[in-house]
């Protein structure tokens, strides 16, 4: 009898099932094709939206520092600022503490797309998340942004961004 017909071998070292990276994959797939129908109308789709959010913040006194900050390049960030200026949503401005440098700022239009895509994306996010119940639910995005913020890295919510601006 081969090893794979036993039923006595010993079980592996390690339970590939703790390893959360399958399920991860799966909801990031997921969660990415979902948001993306969400954000059809968005200039440059997620990277749009994530860009948005960003300028709604205010925290990047420059173009070139936004474009840092989100890991774009700064060519692509010229084309795609560009972009979402020609739909109406940011404006560039000088800065008024460096007239050298260029803000980017949130028009009233792109306040608004935002706020209507995120309750888009709750939506998707909910559906995505349809097997769990409101509670459990929460406590997974509690979870998850306690552990992206132990990260290091900036886990502001886009959502709450734009209801604060």
């Amino acid at each position: 009898m081969s090893d794979a017909m036993r039923t006595d071998a010993p079980a592996p070292a390690f339970d590939l099932g703790d390893d959360f990276g399958w399920a991860l994959g799966v909801l990031l797939r997921g969660y990415r094709d979902r948001v993306k129908h969400a954000l059809g109308e968005f200039p440059h789709g997620t990277r749009g939206y994530e860009t948005m959010a960003e300028v709604l913040r205010g925290t990047q006194p420059s173009q070139l520092a936004l474009a840092n900050h989100l890991g774009i390049d700064r060519t692509v960030m010229t084309y795609l600022v560009d972009d979402l200026e020609q739909e109406g949503l940011v404006e560039r401005r000088a800065n008024p503490t460096d007239r050298r440098q260029r803000m980017v700022v949130a028009t009233d239009k792109g306040r608004e797309l935002v706020e209507t895509a995120c309750r888009r994306v709750v939506e998707a996010q909910d559906e995505l998340l349809g097997t769990l119940d409101g509670s459990e639910r929460s406590a997974l995005r509690q979870l998850l942004n306690k552990a992206a913020a132990g990260t290091g890295d900036d886990v502001d919510d886009p959502c709450e961004v734009a209801d604060e601006a």
